[in-house]
């Protein structure tokens, strides 16, 4: 099944527990400002590295480099900021938001830390 569909099915399906959807209002607040400022550090910040388990993307400058403004462009970041986030929980259990902006899914993952920005796939 594609992420898209999944991503669909899911978010006819779940609702988060209160806290965690606070949790995530604190982190996607914060995310949306340091997309407002096209603030790449910020952004960096607040993704798990290595970026998708790519060694293109392994630290912060090269996420900052490579990635940001791949999956970051104006058109993306508006996007982000104005799209309701949707919540699922995955096969492995995890916590995760999913917004889907054009042709992209972008995933944030409930880590032991907090959330993260974890994943970008194609939204088909």
């Amino acid at each position: 099944m594609s992420p898209a569909v999944a991503f669909a099915q899911a978010s006819e399906k779940t609702a988060a527990p209160h806290a965690l959807q606070t949790e995530f209002e604190r982190f996607i607040t914060k995310f949306r400002a340091a997309l407002k400022a096209n603030d790449s550090a910020a952004v960096a910040g607040m993704t798990r590295l290595p970026f998708m388990e790519d060694t293109t993307y392994s630290d912060a400058a090269k996420f900052r480099a490579k990635a940001y403004p791949e999956f970051f462009t104006k058109k993306n970041r508006a996007c982000i900021r104005r799209e309701k986030a949707v919540y699922d929980r995955d096969e492995e259990n995890n916590d995760n938001y999913h917004i889907s902006c054009y042709e992209n899914i972008f995933t944030f993952t409930r880590r032991p830390a907090g959330f993260l920005f974890t994943d970008v796939s194609v939204n088909d």
